[in-house]
């Protein structure tokens, strides 16, 4: 059973590109696990994807080969790049965007018999064997003693990421319209003058709202907004000139330089749609 679309996902909406389809929910498998506690599935939706607001009542675990995923949960972005997957606990409502062409994959875990517990929705490190035994779990063809037995090891790999891939969006009234503007259009390139001039607020203001509410100025916060996308773009198999374009820097080299203080590589030795990229080993600032 899913549960209703809801309407209040926190602050803003982000962008849908031309020909992206939406979705009410990705469906829980309607048979029972029971007695197991792992139901895996895969699908390759072929669009650019958006999950409007929903919830589960078993626990998620979702991951993407050959593109991104995005999440909305709240006040917060959380970016599933190739070699990682995000943790949703049961009830947690949820929506998703899904670049063309990935394939995506979940794992349903019923809450009564999962024995691993997470405080909220957080990164997965997918390691090849956690990757492969869920991928095993999707067979039809196991019997029960197989499946259990695959369970139990998954359990026991299944760990956090060091990196946790999470934008805090402002939720603060002084700074919502700004938030939401780059929401929808990361290029928008209006610095603090512009910004304070139209919202006839002082420029200290907004830097003190931004500090307050995610931890970070407002260019290090509209940056790794645009990382966030840039990681999604990338993907997609968009070029890095493109990106570059499409998020607003005036020379390649520019978006070239900004990635890398964030990512610590160069968006060119970061293969984003290789699911054993070096992204593992990245620092990407985390604001969650």
């Amino acid at each position: 059973m899913v549960s209703a679309p809801h309407d209040d996902l926190g602050l803003g909406t982000w962008r849908r590109d031309p020909g992206t389809v939406v979705r009410r929910a990705v469906s829980v498998p309607a048979e029972d696990p029971a007695p197991l506690a792992i139901v895996a599935e895969s699908e390759v939706p072929g669009a650019a994807t958006d999950w409007l607001p929903h919830s589960h009542p078993m626990h998620e675990l979702v991951w993407v080969r050959g593109g991104t995923l995005t999440s909305r949960i709240g006040n917060r972005i959380f970016t599933v790049p190739a070699g990682f997957g995000l943790w949703l606990p049961a009830g947690v409502v949820h929506g998703g965007r899904l670049t063309a062409g990935a394939e995506l994959h979940d794992a349903f875990f019923a809450p009564d018999r999962t024995p691993v517990e997470f405080a909220g929705p957080t990164s997965i490190t997918m390691t090849s064997l956690l990757e492969s035994l869920l991928l095993r779990l999707a067979r039809r063809d196991l019997d029960a003693g197989a499946r259990a037995r695959t369970e139990a090891v998954v359990f026991d790999v299944l760990d956090p990421s060091e990196r946790q891939f999470a934008l805090e969006l402002p939720g603060d009234p002084r700074i919502d319209m700004i938030a939401e503007a780059l929401l929808a259009d990361p290029a928008d390139d209006r610095g603090l003058e512009e910004w304070a001039e139209q919202l006839r607020v002082s420029e200290r203001t907004i830097t003190r709202a931004f500090r307050e509410a995610t931890g970070l100025s407002f260019a290090q916060w509209r940056q790794m907004l645009r990382v966030h996308e840039a990681l999604a773009l990338l993907s997609a198999g968009a070029d890095v000139r493109s990106v570059s374009e499409r998020l607003g820097y005036a020379q390649p080299s520019t978006f070239i330089a900004a990635f890398r203080r964030v990512m610590k590589v160069t968006p060119g030795a970061l293969d984003v749609r290789n699911p054993v990229s070096d992204v593992r080993s990245t620092g990407l600032l985390t604001t969650s």
